[in-house]
């Protein structure tokens, strides 16, 4: 068998085996206790998440009584039977082994068209972005032994003005290394000439780079895209003209990177900002055409994250021409009374989306701090930028081979295991894409 049917054979066979050993034990203790066990763990999460949200005593008080409850659930385990603790034990490893094993079997890696090589690319590179990685790998000297000119950005530089000049003097094609919010402008410019672009993974978390399928490891072989890559179109969306890769979000998470200590201790200043943002005065229309107000903030993406297990975080595709809206906290609707909707937070996916406010909108724009004049209108360019990757890397998001749901991941895993090649979302190579929506 090869190396992904077995690992696809392991990830259903590892949860049969942690069910089993799970039944066995609570066989084996009594099961209120273990019922107890979870319960408690359950409501720490819950307790200590709106003790987070709220600030002075409550949130001690809050925060003190999610602990307690950890400790009664971590009290109701057998220490003092190592049979039954052991058999604990090996549940979560299964556990943790099924999931390793599906992340391996849903691996993939996507051939690209290979595209004709640009003949006077140029790299725009931020020595400091990051980790500082561009000079650790030697980030210029690289690219000039490949053949593509490197421009550094340094203090008081207008990052637009670079490229474009560079464009002036015969650039025919163009690459960033730096953070996400300089992919964005590079990737704007590259739109607007009608130029290939080059990702590199050069700055702190490049989820971008993530996304489109290039390796955030190999930092130096992401320069391969000018020399013999694939391309493949991606969308590139707006909110009042200014372009982003990622995501841009209002409400507490824009409030916090507006904060002068942010950079610094990122974290804290997300948890010092959580119990003071409050209800956000935005109102906006939801999947079903209900106005909304509201809630703690509000996320709208380059498409759709997924929140799951297996590459939870990631999005599947970046080439549908939509939009990801997601809203955390608990707006209400506008009509004829106020009904708080069903659950905590709601995603759906549109081709365009609103938000109206009373006052100009703090908006963390791909992790950049911009105050916006409302309303904020958000669209998105379908398929508007030729991405070049080395093709030595992934090709496609790391989620993109994953199914949707439980069911049809098992499905696809006893597929694999067959000796089937998993269905992976190939991303497009297409110049034009279809017009899409769906809620």
């Amino acid at each position: 068998m090869t190396r992904r049917r077995l690992a696809a054979a392991a990830a259903l066979a590892l949860p049969v085996l942690a069910a089993a050993l799970a039944t066995a034990i609570t066989i084996a203790r009594v099961p209120g206790l273990r019922i107890l066990a979870v319960a408690l763990l359950l409501l720490a999460i819950v307790v200590g998440w709106r003790g987070l949200l709220h600030t002075g005593l409550a949130r001690w008080l809050q925060l003190a009584a999610a602990a307690a409850m950890l400790v009664g659930a971590a009290a109701l385990l057998p220490w003092g039977e190592p049979l039954l603790l052991l058999g604990d034990v090996l549940v979560i490893l299964a556990l943790a082994g099924g999931v390793a094993a599906a992340h391996e079997a849903f691996r993939i890696h996507v051939p690209l068209p290979t595209a004709t090589a640009p003949r006077r690319p140029v790299l725009v590179w931020n020595p400091r972005s990051g980790d500082g990685s561009a000079v650790r790998h030697n980030l210029a000297a690289e690219a000039q032994a490949r053949g593509i000119e490197p421009i550094e950005l340094r203090p008081g530089n207008d990052l637009r003005d670079l490229v474009l000049e560079a464009i002036e003097r015969g650039a025919d094609a163009v690459a960033a290394a730096g953070g996400d919010g300089t992919q964005a402008v590079v990737a704007e410019i590259a739109v607007e000439r009608g130029l290939p672009f080059a990702c590199i993974p050069a700055g702190t978390r490049n989820h971008f780079a993530l996304d489109l399928g290039v390796d955030r490891e190999d930092v130096v072989g992401a320069l391969d895209a000018f020399v013999d890559g694939g391309e493949r179109r991606v969308d590139l969306p707006l909110v009042n003209g200014h372009t982003f890769v990622n995501n841009v979000s209002l409400g507490v998470y824009a409030e916090a990177v507006a904060q002068s200590g942010y950079r610094a201790a990122k974290k804290r200043t997300l948890l010092r900002t959580l119990p003071e943002a409050g209800d956000m005065d935005l109102v906006w229309t939801g999947p079903h055409g209900h106005r909304h107000s509201g809630g703690v903030a509000i996320l709208v993406s380059n498409n759709r994250y997924r929140l799951g297990m297996l590459e939870g975080g990631t999005r599947p595709r970046i080439d549908e021409g939509l939009l990801g809206v997601t809203v955390l906290g608990e707006p209400t609707q506008i009509g004829e009374g106020l009904h708080p909707l069903q659950r905590p937070w709601r995603q759906w996916s549109a081709a365009e989306f609103e938000v109206g406010a009373s006052a100009p909108v703090p908006t963390g724009i791909d992790g950049e701090s911009v105050l916006l004049e409302p309303p904020l209108r958000f669209s998105v360019r379908p398929r508007a930028l030729r991405v070049r990757i080395s093709r030595h890397h992934p090709g496609a998001s790391p989620s993109a081979g994953i199914p949707d749901g439980l069911p049809n991941m098992a499905r696809e895993l006893v597929r694999i295991a067959a000796g089937h090649e998993p269905v992976a979302l190939a991303p497009s190579t297409e110049s034009d894409a279809p017009a899409v929506t769906r809620a």
